[in-house]
């Protein structure tokens, strides 16, 4: 499959909208604001507004920091769009995520349009998911099925508790306020699957 090469102009910006429309798609998929990216990769939330807008073409330089703010190189940011594309995720460059105990690992990249993302947590003894800045609760309709790889987590959604051990899966309504716990004395190691807006009614 040959490589999608964006056309420069001669004042080494990036020509064509579709550079936008991926850093929109991308940014939603990470369930980034604007701030957020911004903070993330050094480029204005304004100046980014106006790239996904297509009102004004990245340089190099910025197009680098955005992919940076979206955890990808530039040649990833700029592929996205190739039909057929595959995109492996080494076990070394994976996203991700420590907070008090909690290690959260994507195993799916962040493509454009994608409505399900697969993840790994380890929560250590004593630890728990769903703390106060965690990313926001899922999208309405979302699913979720969690399989328990390692260990044994407790599940408390809707005001009910329940025991997971090791082998374990449970599938549930993921924009319910939920969290899993760790009360056990050996690390816990879970797989997430959260499909966006699959339920109906």
């Amino acid at each position: 499959m040959a490589n999608v090469t964006e056309e420069k102009t001669p004042n080494g910006t990036l020509a064509g909208g579709a550079v936008g429309a991926r850093v929109k798609s991308l940014r939603e998929a990470m369930d980034l604001s604007l701030r957020d990216l911004a903070d993330r990769s050094g480029v204005s939330a304004p100046m980014l507004s106006q790239v996904e807008r297509g009102d004004t073409s990245p340089t190099l330089a910025v197009a680098q920091k955005i992919a940076s703010g979206l955890d990808l190189t530039l040649s990833q940011l700029l592929r996205l769009d190739e039909s057929g594309h595959v995109v492996v995720v080494k076990r070394g460059d994976r996203r991700t995520r420590r907070k008090r105990g909690h290690v959260v690992a994507e195993l799916t990249p962040p493509l454009p349009g994608q409505r399900a993302d697969v993840s790994e947590h380890t929560l250590a003894p004593g630890t728990a998911t769903g703390a106060a800045d965690d990313p926001p609760m899922h999208e309405p309709g979302s699913r979720e099925t969690t399989v328990v790889l390692e260990g044994a987590v407790e599940l408390f959604i809707d005001g009910q508790r329940h025991e997971l051990a090791e082998g374990d899966s449970v599938t549930f309504d993921a924009d319910l306020p939920h969290h899993f716990e760790n009360n056990s004395e050996a690390d816990a190691r879970l797989i997430a699957v959260v499909a966006a807006g699959l339920r109906r009614g």
